[in-house]
């Protein structure tokens, strides 16, 4: 029990109290939260994205493991859900709000700080890779199926030109390649936005929090928190044994799984009106849950 105790106060409970700051700057003095949220994802995100993976050692073999790791969690947990949800006979837009609540967790927000109080900077570069792999998965397969019969499917590409933190890698990729060392004027603007980041995302996390409500169909808002919570981290857990992927991507990986469901589930069920009262209320109650969860999946992961 120390231990644990130990484990959240140093690794869980930070996040949280810059998180109760957000919450309060939306409830007391109304902050815009998309104001913050679109700097953040615009700017802020790529920049850390573009300046961990350009200053770690990850190779290219990291790297598609990691995406591996990933597509493999995202989609097995898909399916466990799908089936998880049978027995509720849910309808098209209930159905589908169930499986994005669980395939994709907040690998950013919350995620991101947490592996690096957790494990430190080496897992923080494996975690980036696991989080543009979520966010893209989400702006696609997320999109398609939020869509389904309003949007044709190849619509949903088209979100993928939307995320910035995509081109982020592919300009780290492209410096990694060639081997060119960046000038101080560009890389010192980018390392002071790269470490406002993670402030900034847990900030627009309890901004989004003090937008919950009280849960619609409580059963299936409880299943989707534990599949979310345990399920997926366990995928996440075999599928890197399959891999083979070992230390602190490993850590990273699992513990990236294991995170509540993603904020920006949210605006796709808004965006397609497929129960966005359940959404939020599933993004709401994992979260809160997620404390316990966590601490005792670093607990394991060390």
């Amino acid at each position: 029990m120390p231990l644990l105790l130990s484990l959240f106060a140093n690794d869980v409970l930070p996040v949280f109290v810059i998180a109760a700051a957000g919450f309060a700057l939306a409830r007391v003095w109304r902050a815009d939260v998309r104001a913050l949220s679109k700097v953040t994802f615009n700017v802020l995100s790529p920049c850390l994205v573009f300046h961990l993976m350009v200053t770690s050692s990850l190779g290219t073999g990291d790297f598609a493991r990691m995406t591996a790791l990933a597509a493999l969690t995202i989609g097995g947990i898909g399916v466990v859900a799908r089936l998880a949800s049978l027995p509720f006979r849910l309808d098209r837009g209930l159905a589908t709000a169930f499986l994005i609540v669980v395939m994709f967790s907040n690998s950013g927000n919350y995620g991101l700080p947490v592996v690096l109080f957790a494990f430190g900077r080496p897992a923080l570069a494996h975690a980036t890779v696991y989080f543009v792999v979520n966010a893209v998965a989400a702006y696609t397969v997320g999109v398609v199926l939020a869509s389904a019969g309003t949007r044709p499917a190849w619509a949903a590409l088209k979100g993928v030109a939307r995320i910035p933190a995509v081109y982020a890698v592919a300009a780290a990729a492209l410096v990694k390649a060639t081997g060119a060392s960046l000038p101080l004027p560009v890389m010192r603007p980018v390392a002071m936005l790269a470490d406002a980041a993670l402030p900034a995302m847990i900030l627009v996390l309890g901004m989004q929090l003090e937008r919950g409500a009280r849960p619609p169909r409580p059963a299936l808002v409880a299943l989707a928190a534990l599949l979310t919570l345990a399920v997926t981290p366990l995928i996440a857990w075999g599928a890197s044994t399959a891999i083979g992927l070992e230390g602190p991507a490993r850590q990273a990986a699992i513990l990236q799984a294991g995170m509540p469901s993603a904020v920006l589930t949210t605006i796709l069920a808004v965006e397609f009106d497929v129960a966005p009262a359940f959404v939020t209320a599933c993004v709401t109650v994992s979260t809160l849950l997620s404390p316990l969860s966590v601490t005792l999946l670093i607990a394991a992961l060390q």
